[in-house]
């Protein structure tokens, strides 16, 4: 089923987003880009999402360019990498990111991870490339409460999204809470926890029940918190089985029962680990 309208989330800067993406982590073949992002566009979705950290984005820009679609149908996400923060830097790394993708703007433009060292002044140069028109939207990833909270004390513009890590395993509850009283929207990376969680038993015996896959329960389960997310994958079958979810509905009696499924377990870093670092590797 293809995304409409209403499969969009209508941001706080008057924007919309779809609600379901595709990530593109770790796409490194020009061939594979090709294939899923045509298969993607065809199946109905319009969100892709990359970073300057996935080294693909020039990749990207040749195959959108190759495709010929319609820009205004497209929804574009980058993200400015830890080594490219600061006020200059990211202004500079930005005009490369737009040049790789072959794009005179993106739709939203995420802070990779929170640093000490650039945190006010690399949001700064984001609320200016939004003036200038080189970025629809600006929102930030793997922020936790207190960084949005800092943000707050000097930003004249706020994220309209945070992009965080969110599945089963990690529910982030307040986060999300918080960011919702605030009007930011939750988007989850590694939604499906990174295959981990699609073997659970609770999330196999909901499949069987609603005869659907594990990945597309999970799927419907963050739709239905109200979380937008950007699940990867680079087998084309299942970027299309992955959008297939808009037509059930998990009942409130299970969708707790997925919610009880937290065990505040991360894939990644803790961010205020890597903001007191200054850089996200190397891992400890």
């Amino acid at each position: 089923m293809k995304l409409s309208s209403q499969d969009r989330y209508h941001l706080a800067n008057g924007q919309y987003m779809p609600k379901l993406g595709l990530g593109l982590y770790k796409v490194t073949e020009e061939s594979v880009m090709d294939r899923l992002l045509s298969g993607a566009y065809e199946s109905g979705y319009r969100l892709f999402d990359t970073a300057q950290m996935y080294q693909n984005e020039a990749m990207i820009g040749r195959t959108l360019k190759n495709s010929q679609i319609e820009r205004d149908e497209l929804f574009i996400t980058t993200k400015i990498a830890e080594d490219n923060q600061g006020y200059d830097a990211t202004l500079r790394s930005l005009e490369a990111s737009l040049k790789a993708l072959q794009l005179d703007y993106v739709d939203l433009l995420l802070v990779h991870w929170p640093i000490h060292q650039h945190f006010f002044e690399t949001w700064r140069a984001f609320e200016r490339a939004q003036a200038e028109g080189l970025v629809r939207s600006i929102g930030t990833s793997n922020y936790g409460q207190i960084h949005l909270e800092y943000l707050a004390t000097k930003a004249n513009e706020m994220p309209v999204v945070n992009q965080v890590e969110v599945h089963p395993y990690l529910t982030q509850k307040p986060l999300q809470a918080f960011a919702d009283d605030h009007q930011i929207v939750t988007q989850a990376w590694a939604p499906l926890g990174r295959g981990g969680e699609l073997d659970d038993a609770t999330v196999v015996r909901l499949s069987e029940k609603y005869h659907k896959s594990p990945a597309q329960i999970v799927i419907r389960w963050h739709l239905q918190n109200q979380t937008a997310l950007i699940p990867k994958s680079s087998h084309l079958e299942r970027v299309q089985a992955n959008i297939n979810v808009f037509d059930f509905d998990i009942s409130p009696t299970d969708m707790q029962i997925l919610d009880e499924l937290n065990q505040f377990k991360r894939i990644s870093q803790e961010p205020e680990l890597v903001y007191e670092r200054g850089a996200q590797y190397p891992h400890h």
